[in-house]
């Protein structure tokens, strides 16, 4: 088998290039020209990395003709939520356009690749106190830039399955993280905070809104779910990909302060907070469990002291 990934060089697309390696898939991944390549150091002389851009679809047509890949993992794009509140129209044009020369692309070589779309618990925004956990027929109120374009991909996905019969699956994966999470994220955040912290920093760790609840993933369970996808879930379909557990953010704080030595004082920024936020994200992936026989193996806490010596290591 081989694989296309779309974002192979950021958190998500390297972890799902190790473990589609791992299960003897050939990967082949689209980078940019100024990609940072250090999440695939490991494994950078066993996979195929082509040079090209979503925006440009002669780059697409390129790697699609090379790979001829039988399944397509679309994840990249522009993913922190805050940096859509700053660039929504960058945000929009990145993840709905690109995705649509993808498919554009699929099309005119008249490829037929399975193809995964990394949607968003995001989609959902807005959700009331009587709709959780939430299911994938829920209504979607995004709340953010980020939401609304991810919104667009899901239904775009859709769209060209109805239209164009293309083998598309959806999935919306609720919060992950892990080892290589990005700094800006929340659980690396204060990964990084407290890390610096035992390094001799002050012992201050700086937050914004405490009080939201989360459902998190560990991400190297999320890209198994991302693979199980391709191959047991239904073309047209949407799932969600979570633990059906969620926890606040103070909680989540707590849990990484816990596994280090340090007693530090927490301070609210209120740079960190957001025009708008989701008050409560908990999954309900019944639906995906039921059809594939996923479930996730990594507890939160495994996932925590990981994500912790990552920092450490860095």
């Amino acid at each position: 088998m081989k694989a296309l990934i779309t974002g192979i060089s950021g958190f998500a697309g390297s972890h799902l290039a190790e473990f589609l390696l791992n299960e003897q898939v050939e990967v082949f991944g689209l980078i940019r020209r100024r990609s940072p390549l250090h999440h695939l150091n490991s494994i950078q002389d066993s996979i195929n990395l082509v040079e090209g851009d979503l925006q440009d679809s002669t780059s697409l047509r390129t790697i699609l003709r090379e790979a001829k890949p039988d399944w397509i993992f679309h994840l990249a794009a522009q993913s922190f939520v805050p940096t859509s509140w700053r660039a929504p129209a960058d945000t929009i044009n990145t993840n709905i356009t690109g995705q649509v020369n993808l498919f554009e692309a699929v099309r005119d070589l008249s490829l037929s690749p399975t193809i995964q779309i990394a949607c968003s618990s995001e989609e959902y925004g807005l959700v009331h106190p009587n709709e959780t956990p939430i299911k994938e027929d829920n209504p979607l109120r995004p709340l953010s830039p980020y939401a609304v374009s991810k919104v667009a991909q899901d239904f775009l996905g859709y769209q060209y399955y109805q239209s164009y019969g293309m083998k598309i699956i959806r999935t919306r994966a609720f919060n992950h993280t892990g080892p290589r999470r990005g700094e800006e994220f929340v659980a690396s955040a204060f990964a990084r905070q407290i890390v610096n912290i035992e390094r001799g920093a002050p012992a201050v760790i700086k937050v914004g809104n405490l009080d939201a609840e989360r459902d998190f993933t560990d991400v190297r369970d999320v890209v198994s779910a991302y693979k199980v996808s391709v191959e047991k879930g239904k073309p047209g379909e949407v799932y969600n990909i979570c633990t059906g557990t969620a926890i606040s953010i103070s909680t989540l704080l707590e849990k990484l302060i816990d596994l280090s030595s340090i007693k530090p004082e927490v301070i609210k920024d209120p740079d960190l907070d957001r025009p708008s936020d989701v008050p409560l994200l908990l999954g309900d992936c019944s639906k995906f469990k039921n059809q594939t026989s996923w479930e996730p193996k990594i507890s939160l806490d495994q996932t925590l002291e990981d994500l912790l010596n990552w920092w450490r290591d860095q």
